[in-house]
Parts: structure tokens; C-alpha cells; sequence
């Protein structure tokens, strides 16, 4: 069947393959241990998943304003002004279906065909995959494992050209936790002035930062208010993957074509969902400074663990809940191996290569499980690669 050429390069996330690998493992009756998949283990915090049951059953259940609720992209305006130091007016926010919308529709927003897109390799599938369907050419720069994943940038500037018209950051960073400094941000912030480049900075894991570090933001640069979209959503710092809650941030204009974008897609997201990023947003936040402290205790077990396998380099990431260690001493592709050990020790984890080809010789743990399970993981992954010689 002939299909558009705009949906011809699409290809499955790895982390949703490998999860349904490792159920089918599961549901042939074998014990699998989820390393797969980026969400939290926790549930949603109790007080917002009762203000969208409340809703509910309050009848807010109906259309809302495409863009968002005003009381939810007003609450979004201040919250993201405090946190980055900018002062965000609500007409800027638009909020969607999860932070996807953010990232897919300013990139249709922006981007001919032809225009050259440059994004984190490895990275987030999804870059690769909109600039495809906007017509844009992907451009991959390589994260440097040295500087803790953050942007070749002798490889950025050589990427940049007349076509170039959008740039794609992610800090943190997945799938390698890493979090771009701010003379890295600064450099491309340059370059985004001098050529007038539009910059989409994925700031989902912008809490989620650890050892009491913050993730500074390239839209805090001067100049950079203006030309950068922010991509930031409810899922990983409240645990609320399921609800389908996001928000991108951006000049007014653009939020209005962005709006219409959203209009025509998806209409509107469920106004109890919306609701409860509003508990979110305004209602305690001490639990997520609690789950910030727990991540970081299993980050370092992981880590140490990972490092005391024979064969296994893993530099220890500043945010988000992954980990990338290294794994070519082994002389296998990162495919292989994750294959190797879902099936030899019953550890689910994605090759590098999920995330590109700068991922190879690389796989991704999620640290998101309990610490029982990431202890177990690691006694299983040590037995099993110690057998590989």
C-alpha cells in the first residue's frame, strides 16, 4: 500500500518495543525486571489525582479553550516565570495532550521544506520523527560522553549553514540524564542571534535535577526570550504519564498558530486533566523535592553498581532518571546486548541505538523502580555479562 512520504521514515519507540517484548516474556511466566520504560514507578500524587477525580465528578467534563484553561496556563505562566526567572505572560502558554504537541507543532509552525533541523544524537525519537513530517532534514550533533553529554560543539558549528532555521535542546537529557552547562548554552545562543534560528528547548526533566544543581535554560540567555519555545509538562515531576498533560511556552504569535494547530488535531485536552495540573501546580510541592531526593539515592546505587561490573563504564547523570553506561568493551552491538540481557537475565533495557546512532555502544536504564528491583537487576546483568567472557 502506497503510503505519504511524510510517514514513510516513521519507525516504533524502542522503549514501547522492548516493553512489549518483556510482557511477552512475562506472559510466557518469566520474571522480568523493567528498566525499559521512562515514567515514574510511584502513582500520581494523591491530591492531584483527587482534584481530577473531584472534577469529574463535578460534571468538568466538557470542550475547553483549545490553547488551555486560563486558570492552567495562568498557573503554568507563573510557575515556569519563577523557576526560569522570566516573566511568561499566559498568552504564551499553550497547553496539549501531553508534551508531544509541544514539541511536533511548533516544529510544523516553523519549518519548510528543506529547512535543515539540528537535534541531539543520541536523543528523544520523536525529534527525528516531526522534523521528517514537517519536511525538514534531520541533522544529528553528537552528545560527548566526556562532557557528560552535552553537545559536540565543534561538530554544532559545523552543522550550521543558510538552510539551518530551528535547533533542538534537550537538559536534562534523555536518554543520558545529562544536563547542558551554561557556557554550551551560551555558545549556541550565539550562534542562534547571529544566523536568527529558532531554538525548541525539551525541558520535561527540568526539576528532576540533582545534587542541588538547577538545569538553566537557554531562554534566560538575552536574546533568547524571543526566538526559544520551551517544551515542559506534568508527567515525570508529578507522576502523571497516564493523564496526558503537557504545555509548550513561546512568543505570542507563534502560540497563536500553534493554537490553531491544536485546534485542528486534537480540539481541546480533557478538562479534568487540566484541572488537576492546576492541584499540581498550586497545591504542595514538598513531595516533589521527596521524590527528586529518592531518585538521586537510586541513581547512586545504580551507578556504583554498574560501575563495579567488569566491562561497564557509566558516568553518573546530573538529572532526569536514566543512566547511559558504556558497554563496547564488549564487542557487541547495543542491540545485541539488550537483547542478551532480557533474555539471559531478565533485565529489560533499550540499546543506545534506540536513541540514534550516537548511541551505540551504549544502553539506557531507567532508575525510575524501587531499589529492590534495581539491586536485583544488577546482580542478574553482572551474572550474565560476566558469562560473555
Amino acid at each position: 500500500m502506497p503510503f505519504a512520504d511524510r510517514v514513510t521514515h516513521l519507525t516504533p519507540e524502542g522503549a514501547y518495543f522492548m516493553f512489549a517484548r518483556a510482557q511477552a516474556l512475562e506472559a510466557a511466566g518469566r520474571h522480568i525486571i523493567h528498566l525499559e520504560m521512562g515514567q515514574p514507578d510511584m502513582p500520581t500524587f494523591p491530591h492531584i489525582a483527587e482534584a481530577g477525580v473531584r472534577a469529574i465528578h463535578e460534571g468538568q467534563t466538557r470542550y475547553t479553550a483549545a490553547a488551555g484553561m486560563p486558570a492552567l496556563r495562568r498557573a503554568i505562566a507563573a510557575q515556569a516565570s519563577a523557576q526560569r526567572g522570566l516573566a511568561f505572560a499566559p498568552e504564551q502558554v499553550v497547553v496539549g495532550p501531553g508534551a508531544k504537541p509541544a514539541l511536533f507543532f511548533p516544529t510544523l509552525a516553523l519549518v519548510h521544506p528543506g529547512d535543515e533541523v539540528i537535534y541531539p544524537d543520541p536523543g528523544f525519537p520523536t525529534y527525528a520523527a516531526m522534523i521528517g513530517v514537517a519536511g525538514g532534514k534531520a541533522v544529528p550533533v553528537p552528545l560527548r560522553e566526556a562532557a557528560d553529554f552535552s553537545f559536540d560543539l565543534d561538530a554544532f558549528d559545523a552543522a550550521l549553514n543558510d538552510r539551518t532555521r530551528l535547533i533542538i535542546l534537550n537538559s536534562p537529557g534523555n536518554p543520558t540524564g545529562g544536563v547542558m552547562p551554561l557556557a554550551a548554552l551560551k555558545h549556541i545562543a550565539r550562534a542562534a542571534i547571529e544566523r536568527d534560528l529558532w531554538v525548541l528547548s525539551d525541558e520535561i526533566y527540568s526539576r528532576l535535577v540533582f545534587d542541588g544543581a538547577q538545569a538553566p535554560t537557554i531562554a534566560a540567555l538575552p536574546g533568547m526570550a524571543e526566538r526559544t519555545i520551551i517544551c515542559d509538562g506534568f508527567s515525570k515531576t508529578y507522576a502523571m504519564t497516564g493523564w496526558r498533560l503537557g504545555y509548550g511556552i513561546m512568543p505570542a504569535a507563534l502560540a497563536e498558530r500553534v493554537e490553531l494547530l491544536l485546534t485542528h488535531a486534537v480540539g481541546c485536552t480533557a478538562s479534568f486533566t487540566q484541572i488537576a495540573g492546576v492541584e499540581a501546580l498550586t497545591g504542595p510541592q514538598e513531595r516533589v523535592a521527596e521524590v527528586v531526593a529518592e531518585y538521586q539515592r537510586r541513581r547512586d546505587a545504580l551507578v556504583a553498581g554498574l560501575n563495579a561490573i567488569p566491562g561497564v563504564r557509566c558516568r553518573t547523570p546530573q538529572g532526569a532518571f536514566y543512566v547511559f553506561p558504556n558497554v563496547a568493551s564488549f564487542a557487541k552491538s547495543a542491540d545485541w546486548l539488550a537483547d542478551y540481557l532480557l533474555n539471559e537475565a531478565g533485565v529489560a533495557v533499550l540499546p543506545g541505538t534506540a536513541f540514534g546512532a550516537g548511541g551505540e555502544g551504549f544502553l539506557r536504564l531507567v532508575y525510575a523502580n524501587s531499589m529492590e528491583n534495581i539491586e536485583l537487576a544488577l546482580t542478574q546483568m553482572a551474572d550474565a555479562l560476566a558469562r560473555l567472557g
